[in-house]
């Protein structure tokens, strides 16, 4: 035998295994979906905890520091396989696959300020009437304060089954059950119109599916597997504020005069004054309810692994993840966009996010056995991202990472693993939702995931 199955099993991925996934991938992706767990032999069961450290530093549209923005945060993952038969298994995983959470703070367009535009040509802004830069400038009063920031969770259950029609070969699929929530808050000059929009989206859920192959040839540690995850639909009642409709409404006489006389004055051309007059036109209704289709994308992992020496294996994972067809645009937020959408060249309105660019990324490293109860392993990755520019509550684009890992077994049944990798983040130019430009993000940003994970064969 080239290299011994027990061998195999306390050597390989030990810094992606105890780290869920990658950490800090392209758009909201997080877990990695893996299933190794299901693919263990004999009866297996495990939990992990992945902790991730951010740093991601830019400066705004008007070159203003916007500090650090990305916040840290701890996802779990557990599994549980059991084999009742020899060609039969029976799997339960449990993971948080997408995730964000961010926060702008200081004094830049990310946060919200009294002296903020509201309409591009206009001297208007969202707190009182006042000289602003030397200029009188008419106030909505709309009582916007606070910071834009993003929090995102979600948890997935993947029941799966394997039928082993032959020796090494593991056909499986399953039923995955997946919940989603979060919000956005919209602050600062950076979104106009926007400025103040609070987004809450409530716990729900819906159900997607899996299926995939493995193959293995013990005798020489190999092991390969193809998973395919089906994308997860939604429709979600988002509770949705916009207190700039509501101020612009409140001041829609005034605001009409004061167009009429920057027209006269030929301070503003006529036709951006009719178009903006349609703008708020298309306000003065307020703007109604509806519910919001959101679509997690679909996604395919290919694992791979075989021996290379004595108690040595070479690991590598490739996930492609389809984020450009990805796009969230709540009820509100879309009418909106479509009022003011002729002002900037999108009649049809725009999405609150998006992305242009389908995630690819991939993992290389080397296990080895170190003694009886310890291994150890390294791994490098990297990450496309998905397109830039890219939005303002994620602005990084892809990745390089470097991954140690380390095993104790003090039992043959125990797996205690612990895992660090540090990321190099990718320089990204941020926008709107309208794909305006918002800021560059390109300081040398970082981030640190530590992993632990806890493994019983039983």
């Amino acid at each position: 035998m080239f290299i011994k199955r027990n061998a195999l099993a306390t050597a390989v991925g030990i810094a992606c295994v105890a780290i869920s996934g990658n950490s800090f991938a392209a758009a909201l992706d997080r877990s990695g979906q893996s299933i190794a767990a299901f693919l263990q032999p004999g009866n297996y069961a495990e939990i992990g905890i992945s902790s991730l450290h951010p740093t991601v530093k830019g400066t705004d549209k008007d070159g203003n520091d916007t500090g650090d923005m990305a916040n840290s945060y701890n996802f779990w993952n557990a599994a549980i396989k059991v084999q009742p038969l020899d060609f039969l298994s029976v799997g339960v995983i449990f993971d948080e696959p997408f995730g964000a959470n961010a926060q702008y703070k200081g004094d830049n367009a990310f946060v919200a300020k009294p002296t903020d535009a509201v309409l591009a040509g206009l001297p208007v802004v969202t707190g009182s009437s006042g000289i602003v830069n030397g200029q009188p400038a008419f106030g909505l009063n709309a009582g916007i304060t606070g910071n834009t920031e993003v929090e995102v969770r979600s948890r997935n259950i993947s029941t799966i089954v394997g039928i082993q029609p032959i020796k090494n070969l593991n056909l499986y699929g399953g039923a995955a059950y997946q919940e989603i929530q979060g919000h956005v808050k919209l602050r600062g000059s950076t979104y106009s119109a926007f400025n103040g929009y609070d987004a809450y989206i409530p716990s729900e859920g819906d159900w997607g599916w899996l299926a995939g192959a493995a193959y293995e040839i013990p005798d020489i540690a190999l092991k390969a597997s193809l998973t395919y995850r089906s994308e997860v639909k939604y429709d979600i009642n988002v509770d949705e504020r916009l207190p700039m409709v509501s101020a612009l409404g409140a001041n829609a006489a005034q605001l009409s005069g004061l167009i009429d006389q920057l027209v006269a004055a030929g301070r503003l051309p006529a036709a951006n004054a009719a178009a903006i007059k349609g703008t708020l036109g298309g306000l003065a209704g307020g703007l109604a309810g509806g519910s919001t289709k959101v679509t997690t994308p679909q996604s395919v992992n290919l694992d791979f692994q075989t021996g290379i020496m004595a108690n040595t294996v070479a690991f590598a994972n490739v996930r492609w993840v389809e984020w450009s067809k990805f796009s969230i645009r709540p009820a509100k937020f879309g009418q909106l966009a479509q009022a003011v959408g002729p002002l900037i060249g999108k009649p049809n309105g725009f999405n609150l996010v998006d992305y242009y660019d389908d995630q690819w990324s991939a993992n290389l490293g080397v296990g080895r056995k170190l003694n009886d109860t310890v291994s150890g392993s390294v791994s490098v990755g990297w990450d496309s991202g998905a397109g830039n520019p890219v939005t303002t509550l994620g602005p990084t684009e892809g990745y390089w990472n470097v991954g140690l890992g380390l095993r104790y077994s003090p039992a043959p049944e125990v797996e205690l693993s612990g895992g660090i990798k540090y990321f190099w983040l990718g320089d990204a130019k941020a926008e709107t939702g309208a794909h305006t430009y918002a800021g560059n993000f390109d300081k040398s940003n970082d981030a640190l995931a530590v992993g632990l994970k806890l493994g019983y064969h039983f």
